[in-house]
């Protein structure tokens, strides 16, 4: 057995083999950036080791100073995580060649299945259904034309050396093809450097599933079920579950004999997973292989049981599988929702930071019999780097059923707190509120679909304004009654808490009267209705759980001045609540107006200018760049939205910036 291994990765995946490799008994060690000197994973391993500066091209992606760690430590395997070296040839044969244990498939494999024409001619050679379209290597445009023509449109033109929606393009004419074809050339160029294209049929209402499939040195090979990918943002996955709500027992079985036939067929052993395209009338299409540990791997881990990272450990130690096709069974449902720094009120850009709250909800199995499970690699007070991926981590729940696992994750994404930074799980609550995704009828266009133009929060409808209202004028009643409770006061001069109150949130307002005492009160409305609330809440605390009608709620808390802000499976509300005395008089306050920015370029989020275009007195044209912002290893243009003169540059290349700092201003 192996003794010793060292993590080739950082960040959440880091942290999810150490825990694997310690409940094993195995010697782990870490390695880090500067930006990672304090990082989760490296106070979890029993060793850490420097690695060099932040930029991953220099620290994580360079072999040679992950082959010095390895000599220093006398670690006698690896991990490679997922990223960064885990699907590098070279890698592999140089831990080879160094006599280290690879944690991962051959380098056969690796090498085959990592360029996606040979990767597709291997899959039909093995008997696995492929997208109809043309493998060679294709001249010009003009031939690009006549394929795409051949194929019948629309057709998907695809980098070879491609991932990350990066060299994709999608045609529905000859001319779009033209122009396709060349743009994908030469985005591959830059971006891989492999400016190889293909073609192939674009499939309609297409569903992302991938089969897990795990094997020994000694050939055997199981699959261990789905996973459904489709929730995905510019090509990256946001929202997983297993197994699927799409595919029934004869389309299951299929893929994963035909995802056996293939890992057959490269000699394939480790974890790895075979991707599919599939569409309304569950046809399948081979997508591509990734010879790795998938970042969603903990939904296969709930409804099976299996702990892939263990199986990938005792898979390169040599040992044989401990369980057949026939001893793998899908228990349950889970769903996995990935936690980013990103804004989604902002078209998800990149948020970078400090963590000043950082409080998962709670893991384990609940009382209802449901488990949540949170795999990260931050800690509360943490720094989030612009150098790296932006997940801050990965939520999962388990439930007997579907249904119940989606409430059980929007429980827990609303016991989640984070602060500090922007993040989406305003976004990722409402995915689980909306009736689609939890019919189940999703497609890879799901989120382009459903929010077309962007996302900007959950409106209360009027039950949820309801409660929202009822829980603010319990929070302000216990806020006043908490200030009244003053010592020392002139007897007979303390001060009484109204119990009427008037809610204002936005533009819809409600008077409500208050009865009742204790944690439960009775919320009574102007319109007869009536609401009763029990809470733990009290004055400070920025959590609580609010049990409403019968129903528990986790609502997220903050005083914001005056007014209360309320959150809640992706409603973001500011309530004013007001003694009607002053409710009336409010109403007669003008409203001020927010500061007119139409002339003004701030930076959208924090990062790094790279470039600025223009200059003083210079006249731009609409769709003209201005400047370059660098965060989190994407670089975001920006771009004039119509004519206009220079007035002043404020910001330099190479300047940071901060959210809305300014870079220039118009005349």
């Amino acid at each position: 057995m192996i003794s010793k291994i060292l993590i080739a990765n950082r960040g959440e995946i880091a942290c999810r083999v150490i825990r694997t490799a310690k409940k094993m008994g195995i010697a782990t060690v870490a390695v880090y950036s500067d930006a990672d000197a304090n990082a989760l994973h490296v106070r979890m391993a029993d060793e850490a080791v420097h690695i060099g500066p932040s930029p991953s091209s220099q620290s994580y992606l360079d072999i040679d100073r992950i082959l010095a760690a390895i000599r220093r430590t006398g670690a006698d395997a690896v991990h490679p995580g997922y990223g960064f070296l885990s699907e590098n040839p070279l890698f592999a044969q140089a831990l080879d060649k160094e006599g280290v244990i690879f944690i991962g498939p051959p380098v056969g494999a690796i090498q085959a299945m990592g360029d996606k024409i040979t990767s597709k001619k291997l899959a039909a050679a093995a008997g696995v259904s492929t997208v109809p379209g043309h493998m060679g290597l294709i001249a010009d445009a003009d031939e690009a034309v006549a394929i795409s023509s051949s194929i019948g449109y629309p057709v998907m033109i695809k980098a070879s050396a491609g991932g990350g929606g990066k060299g994709m393009r999608i045609a529905w004419n000859d001319e779009e093809a033209r122009e396709g074809f060349q743009s994908s050339k030469n985005e591959a160029k830059n971006s891989f450097g492999d400016d190889r294209i293909f073609i192939e049929k674009f499939v309609d209402q297409p569903r992302h599933i991938e089969i897990q499939v795990l094997g020994d040195r000694h050939g055997s090979i199981v699959y261990l079920g789905e996973r459904e990918c489709s929730i995905q943002r510019r090509n990256q996955k946001v929202i997983e579950e297993a197994p699927s709500p799409f595919l029934d027992a004869a389309s299951r079985k299929a893929m994963g004999e035909q995802a056996v036939a293939l890992a057959k067929a490269v000699g394939y052993h480790s974890a790895g997973t075979v991707e599919f395209i599939v569409d309304g009338a569950r046809n399948f299409y081979f997508l591509e292989m990734n010879t790795r540990l998938q970042v969603e791997h903990p939904v296969t881990e709930l409804v099976t049981g299996v702990d892939l990272v263990e199986q990938m450990i005792r898979v390169a130690s040599g040992e044989k599988l401990s369980l057949g096709q026939e001893d793998v069974t899908l228990n349950g449902w889970a769903i996995e929702s990935r936690l980013y720094a990103e804004d989604p009120f902002r078209n998800f850009l990149p948020s970078i930071g400090r963590l000043s709250r950082y409080r998962p909800p709670v893991e384990g199995q609940l009382a209802n019999g449901t488990i949540v499970r949170n795999d990260t690699g931050v800690f509360e007070g943490g720094e989030i780097s612009m150098y790296y991926d932006p997940m801050i981590a990965k939520l999962c729940t388990w439930a007997p059923d579907r249904a119940t696992a989606i409430d059980a994750m929007s429980a827990a994404l609303d016991d989640f707190e984070v602060e500090g930074i922007g993040h989406n799980l305003p976004f990722l609550s409402a995915v689980m509120g909306q009736e689609r995704f939890r019919s189940g009828s999703i497609t890879t266009a799901y989120i382009a679909e459903e929010f077309p133009e962007g996302f900007s929060g959950v409106a209360p409808d009027a039950a949820s304004s309801r409660k929202l209202a009822a829980i603010a004028a319990v929070v302000q009643s216990r806020v006043q009654a908490r200030a009244a409770e003053i010592s020392g006061t002139i007897g007979n001069h303390a001060r009484v808490v109204g119990t009427d109150w008037v809610v204002q949130l936005g533009e819809i307002s409600h008077a409500v009267s208050l009865s009742g005492s204790g944690e439960a009160i009775v919320v009574a409305f102007e319109d007869g209705g009536r609401l009763t609330l029990a809470s733990d809440w009290h004055p400070g605390a920025r959590h609580a759980h609010v049990i409403a009608e019968g129903e528990t709620l986790g609502v997220k808390i903050d005083l914001v001045g005056s007014a209360i802000r309320l959150r809640l499976r992706g409603m973001d509300v500011t309530a004013r609540v007001r003694s009607p005395r002053v409710a009336e008089l409010a109403r007669l306050m003008p409203v001020k107006l927010p500061p007119d920015t139409s002339r003004l370029l701030l930076c959208p989020m924090p990062g790094v200018i790279t470039s600025i275009a223009v200059t003083a007195g210079e006249t731009v044209e609409a769709g003209q760049t201005l400047a370059t912002v660098e965060a989190m290893k994407m670089e975001n243009v920006l771009k004039a939205e119509r004519r206009g003169v220079v007035k002043r540059v404020a910001a330099t290349a190479g300047q940071s910036l901060a959210v809305d700092e300014l870079i220039l201003e118009f005349e």
